[in-house]
């Protein structure tokens, strides 16, 4: 893939990811399972968290007008998918009452952190 429709298809990426970012609450109605943690008992951590992500959601799609000059962000929002999916995954994998997660928002958050990775910018001077 030239380096032409990587970033064609990285803008369009950063706004699907920026806007499903944006939804994470709506999703924690819709499949409680897969997105809410601690049996929806935990409102509070779904509404931090949906917050969080809402901000990074934002800043995503304002970063697809101009990925290369937001290569720090992409970056931010692969491993910290990474991280977050990692020590998710173990929660889940220790936590009958959370299997759900394996096949809701872990999957997910690898999901962006790999597309993101392999459609990023390449560095000032490389390549």
């Amino acid at each position: 893939m030239n380096a032409e429709s990587k970033e064609k298809y990285l803008k369009a990426a950063l706004v699907v990811f920026g806007v499903i970012f944006c939804l994470v609450y709506p999703l924690g109605y819709l499949w409680p399972s897969g997105w809410v943690w601690h049996g929806g008992e935990g409102i509070y951590y779904l509404q931090m968290i949906a917050g969080v992500y809402a901000v990074l959601g934002v800043f995503l799609i304002v970063a697809s007008r101009n990925p290369g000059a937001n290569r720090s962000l992409i970056s931010f929002a692969v491993w910290s998918s990474v991280v977050h999916a990692g020590i998710m995954a173990m929660q889940a994998m220790g936590d009958p009452n959370e299997k759900g997660h394996l096949v809701g928002d872990i999957p997910a958050l690898l999901l962006v952190a790999v597309v993101l990775w392999y459609l990023s910018p390449a560095k000032e001077g490389a390549g």
